[in-house]
């Protein structure tokens, strides 16, 4: 499946009239949004808060009537007591699934494998405890930390993920059919992926020959966005011509698609 992220109830508003039956947040695209950058580190004053986060996804929530699946980032806390509870205020939220890194905020290493899948157990009970289905994507970061052999790592972190309550495993950084496919046959998981940080992408049809079942396109959306505000900035600042108005939609079709007259 196919599922968008957006950052905002308008982005989220665009991505179901378009007919996608599910979207993810981005917390990447709500930080920047917000005007903050992504993966600061813990003490930083820009740096979104958990409260901050979720009040934007309760708003993303609300604003659609397909399910909505939160990127909850290392689940705001170091602690399994401190991820229950991150997973109970995202259903309180209105989402039904999140996912839950294994990466240890802007420090770029990882958790233990013991204390992550400690983490993903205390998030798969505070989810069970709630009596409402929610899906737990597992991300392990081994392709993106800078670990020794990541492809072995993030199975070895996968299956542990799935084993401790995770309902699927999700490895950003890669994007190559070779290792999408080994990925896919040793770990006793769904395998998610995200595309669309790269133009050449492997597409749809290609990820579901080799068996991947989830696929997002995490902040790329957001980022093309602010890439076309930018090049319209830069046309005004540096000709004081208004060529970008060819690519704006109109007033009556933002109307119609919010939902006025």
């Amino acid at each position: 499946m196919l599922m968008p992220n957006a950052w905002d109830a308008g982005s989220a508003r665009m991505l179901e009239a378009a007919g996608f039956p599910a979207i993810l947040t981005t917390s990447a695209g709500i930080a920047f949004s917000m005007g903050r950058p992504d993966y600061c580190a813990a003490g930083d004053p820009r740096k979104l808060s958990r409260a901050m986060m979720l009040e934007r996804v309760a708003e993303i929530a609300r604003a659609v009537n397909v399910p909505v699946s939160a990127d909850l980032e290392a689940g705001y806390g170091d602690t399994p007591s401190e991820v229950a509870q991150t997973i109970r205020m995202a259903i309180d939220a209105g989402v039904v699934g999140g996912n839950l890194e294994d990466l240890a905020g802007a420090s770029a290493e990882l958790f233990p494998v013991e204390v992550a899948a400690d983490r993903i157990r205390a998030a798969r009970d505070a989810a069970n405890e709630a009596g409402l289905p929610f899906v737990l994507n597992a991300r392990t970061d081994a392709f993106l930390s800078g670990v020794d052999k990541p492809l072995e790592e993030s199975i070895r972190r996968g299956n542990r993920y799935r084993e401790a309550g995770a309902d699927c495993v999700f490895v950003p950084g890669v994007a190559d059919a070779t290792t999408l496919e080994t990925l896919v046959a040793e770990i006793d998981a769904p395998v998610s992926v995200v595309m669309g940080l790269l133009p050449d992408s492997l597409d749809l049809a290609q990820l579901a020959k080799l068996g991947v079942r989830r696929v997002s396109v995490g902040g790329s959306l957001a980022r093309m966005t602010l890439a076309a505000l930018g090049r319209a900035a830069e046309e005004l600042k540096s000709s004081g011509t208004f060529g970008y108005a060819r690519e704006q939609m109109s007033t009556g079709e933002l109307n119609r698609l919010f939902g006025g007259s």
